[in-house]
């Protein structure tokens, strides 16, 4: 498992950042209102809201709150809120490369809140592109390992136009073009398989690798970064080896 997925799945072993601020449902609500927007209002022709709506349903989320973020996604709501999805770039401490999606109804309080994260960590803001030559956009699907075949697995993947996939003992990755987003999510539910997490990504092109210590502060910083209400991703390009994720499970 890649160190970005691993590091994912110790959010959830530690209950997610969402659940420290009781903000879950603000933070889904938005998921679904920008994965409607993108793909439309019906979860069975739109994997990403498909997921999203799944999420939702996990964190017990009423059933009325997830069709109003689908109205408002599909432009069906007259509340008169307007949210939209921009990304910022930056750095953390010690030169690793962040993008920072957010989905926001106010700019200048996105801006102002990660500004303020990034420089009491020893960060920095960047302009539009100095950072996203680091990375590539992607189509991303993880699931769980266990019960699946590797051969069938990777068959499916490459016959769908996948570029890598990846097994480890507890969870699978497909990586593919962002256009191929949907084609894989449609074969990967012919099969049977419902990806834990799916969407479109940041993928670094090269990782850096730091010491524990400077590994560990980075990610203080890239968890602060996610606790933040208007942010629903944090990429990063830093490496986390095997010493600094026993040390963040510890934490």
């Amino acid at each position: 498992m890649s160190g970005h997925s691993h590091w994912a799945t110790i959010k959830r072993k530690k209950g997610a950042a969402d659940a420290k601020k009781g903000a879950s449902f603000t933070r889904l609500a938005r998921e679904i209102v920008m994965a409607a927007r993108e793909g439309g209002g019906d979860p069975d022709m739109n994997v990403r809201l498909q997921l999203a709506i799944e999420r939702a349903r996990a964190q017990n989320m009423p059933k009325d709150n997830i069709e109003r973020a689908i109205k408002r996604g599909t432009g069906d709501s007259k509340d008169g809120v307007i949210l939209e999805q921009v990304t910022y770039e930056g750095y953390a401490g010690h030169g690793v490369a962040l993008m920072i999606e957010c989905v926001t109804d106010n700019r200048n309080r996105a801006v102002s809140e990660i500004r303020h994260v990034l420089t009491r960590s020893g960060g920095t803001m960047g302009e539009a592109g100095s950072v996203g030559w680091q990375f590539t956009r992607a189509s991303y699907f993880a699931f769980p390992g266990e019960g699946h075949d590797q051969d069938k697995i990777f068959e499916l993947a490459v016959d769908a136009g996948a570029n890598d996939v990846q097994f480890d003992n507890e969870e699978i990755e497909i990586i593919a073009p962002v256009e191929l987003f949907k084609t894989i999510g449609d074969r990967l539910k012919a099969a049977g398989i419902h990806p834990d997490d799916a969407g479109l990504r940041n993928l670094p092109n090269q990782d850096i690798e730091l010491g524990v210590s400077e590994t560990l502060q980075v990610m203080k910083t890239i968890e602060a970064l996610e606790e933040l209400d208007d942010v629903q991703n944090v990429y990063h390009n830093l490496h986390i080896s095997e010493e600094a994720m026993a040390a963040l499970e510890q934490e």
